[in-house]
């Protein structure tokens, strides 16, 4: 396992500025405004900001490095039990789920596809289209209403991929329905993936697992 490098937290700062004998704050274009006239809110709330942000960038760098001895423990694991057993730990895609002997705590390591849709797409919301305007109206209602839902458009310009993938699920034998769904599938492409791992506790073997929230995905 590779040494951590040792993490020395950024000093913190008050943005206080001072020339000479005079002390001054920078303002948003980058101008000197001497200290006396800044507004004490403006003062009150430049320090509530800098103090946070002085722990969230330590915090973030805990869980970094948390994150990176996680990876590899993980990884020194399944190393040591193929060698030691000749048994592989883990599916083909990268997931794999630790359990302790007692079945109280587990770790969890997933790997999630990320994906993107092409052009494809809009061909099979023409289709789609097309059966909606012809079917009678009331028909199929809670279908209109996913179709609508899931090539809704975010302020990301991203469509919504739950609700396309629910789409899926759904059958008619309408041609035109049916190519929409093969448009649908080949539309998705498949653009890297994003590993994360998790950490779950119980307080018995039988009782339902508990998520100890930390955020580590890892890009």
């Amino acid at each position: 396992m590779e040494a951590q490098a040792e993490y020395s937290p950024a000093p913190y700062s008050d943005g206080v500025i001072e020339v000479g004998s005079k002390k001054y704050m920078a303002d948003a274009k980058g101008a000197l405004v001497p200290l006396a006239l800044v507004k004490p809110v403006d003062k009150l709330t430049d320090e509530a900001v800098r103090k946070m942000i002085h722990f969230a960038r330590d915090l973030s760098a805990q869980i970094g490095r948390f994150r990176g001895h996680c990876f590899d423990d993980v990884g020194s694991l399944q190393a040591l039990i193929a060698q030691e057993y000749g048994a592989t730990v883990g599916g083909q895609k990268g997931n794999i789920s630790l359990t302790t002997v007692d079945g109280t705590l587990k770790v969890q390591v997933q790997v999630a596809d990320l994906i993107e849709f092409g052009a494809e797409l809009q061909a099979a919301k023409k289709l789609l289209d097309a059966c909606l305007s012809e079917w009678a109206e009331g028909s199929r209602d809670e279908i209109r209403a996913l179709v609508t839902r899931a090539f809704q458009v975010d302020k990301e310009g991203v469509v919504n991929r739950a609700e396309l993938f629910m789409l899926l699920r759904f059958d008619s034998p309408d041609e035109r329905w049916r190519s929409a769904m093969a448009a649908i599938r080949d539309s998705i492409r498949v653009i890297g993936s994003k590993t994360y791992i998790r950490f779950y506790e119980r307080a018995a073997p039988d009782a339902q697992w508990q998520s100890i929230s930390i955020d580590l995905a890892r890009a």
